[in-house]
């Protein structure tokens, strides 16, 4: 499941504009998780922060600003404290910053969009 979300979530970057819903993710990239469940869904958080951690460890930006809360615009509390926890600042600051997500998923999209950074992928799947 975490490389199929985190393949997804680079195509996302390099194709699409704006951001990804949690019910639109879970469906396109085939998880067969019911979002209605809330172990499901915590199952869900968690992939996501398993993968932005590693991003983030391996100096990429984090794949999971691209993925926006239901029924909201941005990101829950839980991605700021993320944000927090990889040493970008407190989360209620990060929250209020209007320019910290936008800035996030313009990094994301730029890093994927680079045709050296999608090669290194693209070698990185062929060894999986």
């Amino acid at each position: 499941m975490i490389i199929r979300l985190r393949h997804y979530l680079i195509r996302y970057a390099r194709q699409q504009a704006g951001t990804v819903s949690y019910l639109t993710l879970v469906q396109e990239s085939e998880l067969g998780l019911n979002l209605d469940i809330s172990h499901e869904k915590s199952r869900l958080n968690e992939i996501l922060t398993e993968i932005s951690t590693a991003e983030h460890a391996a100096g990429r930006p984090i794949l999971s600003s691209l993925v926006r809360v239901q029924g909201s615009k941005g990101q829950g509390d839980n991605f700021y404290k993320l944000c927090e926890r990889l040493g970008m600042g407190e989360w209620r600051t990060l929250k209020q910053d209007e320019n910290f997500l936008k800035d996030l998923i313009k990094e994301c999209r730029a890093f994927w969009q680079n045709e050296d950074n999608y090669a290194q992928f693209a070698r990185e799947v062929a060894a999986e």
